[in-house]
């Protein structure tokens, strides 16, 4: 039977799939449009399941605010070429959107909210088949905060969140911003690092200084000094601020306000 261009143009833009799989698939079915969507969908499944064991190492990164909620997501494919694709690139927004209206507790939770009728994790299946790459959602993260920001690094492969305890500054929400993705702290303050991680630090200290021949009763000393230099590098307080150095972070941000400090952030990089 003759398949119509528009009709072929119509089941293009219900699934994205290309203008040949989308003719193949209404001759399959006939002409009936509902049959050609779901010979598509199929089809999508088939491939996903094929490329399951591939290595989905691009991506796209995002993050976005709005008011005193922030989310962040990353879906990642195979090629930097698919990365960059504009659809592909929405499909992203598409889900980030999802995420912030709906705030899910998590990942799991995400992949199983509806996005135009159907299930996160099935429209991701189905991308997969359209693609032809292995996509995969692997990374999701949310926080609230009565102040917020996004930073979005350009290339999409890097983002962060960030809130604070009362509004502030815009200048000053994007420096720290920009501190938390360029400087990937662990923690906000040192009292917020786990016990399990001070542990590891105080005994990888202890040994390095076993090795360097120090005296056995001053390694809980010397230890504890590289601790100190560990929460200076690694919390988000304590690191030297990247725009000026002699200062820490936390002395940045309580020039600006006393009062003010950071209560969350989420980061995430596809070299994680």
């Amino acid at each position: 039977m003759e398949i119509k261009a528009a009709d072929v143009m119509k089941l293009r833009h219900a699934t994205n799939a290309g203008m040949m799989d989308c003719k193949h698939a209404l001759q399959e079915a006939e002409g009936d449009f509902d049959k050609a969507v779901d010979i598509i969908r199929k089809k999508g499944l088939i491939v996903a399941s094929k490329r399951a064991d591939r290595e989905a190492k691009e991506g796209c990164v995002l993050a976005v605010v709005e008011g005193k909620k922030g989310v962040l997501v990353s879906l990642n494919c195979e090629t930097d070429f698919v990365a960059k694709n504009e659809n592909f690139i929405n499909f992203t927004k598409q889900i980030l959107k999802t995420a912030l209206e709906n705030m899910p507790a998590d990942l799991n939770s995400l992949l199983a909210l509806k996005l135009d009728g159907r299930s996160i994790a099935d429209q991701i299946a189905e991308q997969t088949g359209i693609i032809g790459e292995k996509l995969e959602l692997s990374f999701y993260g949310k926080l609230e905060a009565e102040d917020a920001i996004a930073y979005i690094h350009p290339g999409n492969k890097l983002a962060t969140i960030v809130g604070f305890n009362k509004p502030t500054d815009m200048q000053v929400k994007k420096d720290v911003a920009m501190q938390v993705a360029a400087m990937d702290p662990i923690s906000i303050d040192k009292n917020d690092v786990p016990e399990s991680v001070i542990a590891h630090e105080l005994e990888i200290g202890k040994e390095k200084a076993r090795e360097e021949g120090k005296p056995e009763n001053m390694l809980e000393k010397i230890a504890q000094g590289r601790l100190n230099k560990f929460f200076q590098e690694s919390t988000l307080m304590n690191q030297a601020f990247i725009k000026e150095a002699k200062q820490t972070v936390k002395a940045y941000i309580q020039s600006n306000d006393k009062d003010l400090t950071v209560t969350g952030f989420v980061r995430y990089t596809l070299n994680d």
